[in-house]
């Protein structure tokens, strides 16, 4: 009769590391994979068929140190998308509070609290020349110019 509290024991430890994954993916860190070629060569530079795409590049997304930083242009940035906040998107900072930015058919004045953000990719990249300038509010990572990610202020090697 050992089998019920076998699996109870199996049940309790797996809630357990389900409660802790789920509580450190919202508060402090998370994967995103990055999808599609909007930001190649710097991530999936090679998107050319099926067997590529399933090797898409991920990023390690760090959530508490943000608010301390002060974004700058060519920062890359993970933000949620304006038109679905569970879908994430990997553009890079052209434009701060602000700015005026040139778009194909106008010059656009980016307005406090916004950052205008494009794929390094233009030809297949869904950005601010399409939805507009970007929430800094949103924004939940940033991959500094170097190539490396910031933890709190530090360059991880």
């Amino acid at each position: 009769m050992g089998t019920p509290s076998v699996l109870w024991n199996v049940a309790k430890k797996c809630f357990t590391v389900g409660v802790i994954s789920l509580t450190v993916s919202d508060l402090f860190a998370s994967i995103v994979p990055v999808r599609g070629a909007s930001m190649s060569p710097t991530f999936n530079p090679k998107t050319n068929s099926l067997l590529d795409s399933l090797s898409d590049d991920r990023v390690l997304v760090e959530k508490l140190c943000l608010r301390k930083y002060k974004f700058s242009h060519g920062d890359v940035i993970v933000f949620c998308s304006p038109d679905n906040h569970k879908e994430k998107h990997i553009k890079r900072i052209v434009g701060l509070p602000g700015d005026w930015v040139g778009t194909i058919y106008d010059v656009v004045h980016i307005p406090e609290g916004h950052c205008w953000v494009e794929g390094d990719n233009s030809a297949s990249s869904l950005d601010s020349r399409s939805f507009g300038p970007a929430i800094v509010c949103r924004f939940l990572w940033v991959w500094l110019k170097e190539g490396s990610p910031i933890f709190c202020g530090l360059h991880i090697e």
